[in-house]
């Protein structure tokens, strides 16, 4: 049930380049390409240098307020703001939507022009469902029923019977070692088996993500990682 995915971007491998420098690559590719013209194994190697430099230079982004955050980062910035609605109301309107069901999972996703919280909550025979939160006006869509087989179900149906920390109790010991916005929390197990809940924290003085892993019988902190990416 990793519900992590859709916020990370990798960091590219070349380092983005100023438009200024973009220019001086340019200008000074372009001068080769003047030299080179005198002869013709020459004069190909100029124009082919001189296209791969200006195509380097329509690919590099230009400098912005933020230059100094990286991609993840910025996402973050852009994102988190918008979401009018946080985890709690969206788990709550999720839980509405089906009936006799708890919270399993909630992750803040889509776009600043669209934020939604996505949810996944489930019944006590662990039949699980999802649920799209709006996370402007805290509407919940139609719940889809999870296609997951016996195993599965009885799996989760497990993991919700031991878990007897709350998801806000989990996201309370989160916030309380680390001042932020919870942007997901979800349900999980450890290597031993036992529930543990999973919370991102977001802080928004530098838009680095933490992530609790919380034992969900105890309520203690069992890992704690920064992401600076």
């Amino acid at each position: 049930m990793d519900t992590k995915s859709d916020e990370i971007l990798p960091r590219r491998d070349r380092p983005p380049l100023s438009r200024g420098t973009a220019l001086i690559v340019v200008a000074a590719a372009a001068g080769a390409l003047l030299t080179g013209c005198g002869n013709d194994s020459g004069g190909e190697a100029a124009r082919s240098g001189a296209a791969e430099a200006a195509q380097v230079a329509a690919t590099s982004p230009t400098p912005t307020a933020d230059g100094n955050l990286t991609e993840d980062q910025q996402e973050r910035k852009a994102l988190v703001p918008k979401a009018k609605t946080g985890y709690e109301q969206a788990l709550s309107a999720a839980v509405g939507a089906v009936s006799d069901s708890k919270p399993v999972s909630v992750e803040l996703k889509g776009s600043p022009d669209s934020p939604r919280w996505e949810a996944e909550v489930a019944t006590d025979d662990g039949t699980a469902h999802t649920v799209s939160v709006d996370a402007v006006d805290g509407k919940a869509g139609k719940a889809r029923a999870k296609d997951d087989d016996g195993d599965d179900k009885r799996d989760l149906a497990n993991l919700l019977k031991k878990a007897t920390v709350t998801p806000q109790q989990a996201a309370q010991t989160a916030t309380d070692k680390t001042k932020g916005t919870v942007t997901a929390v979800e349900l999980d197990d450890t290597d031993g088996g036992n529930p543990k809940w999973s919370v991102d924290v977001v802080t928004t003085d530098d838009w680095n993500k933490t992530t609790f892993d919380i034992d969900a019988t105890n309520r203690k902190i069992l890992r704690e990682h920064v992401d600076r990416d």
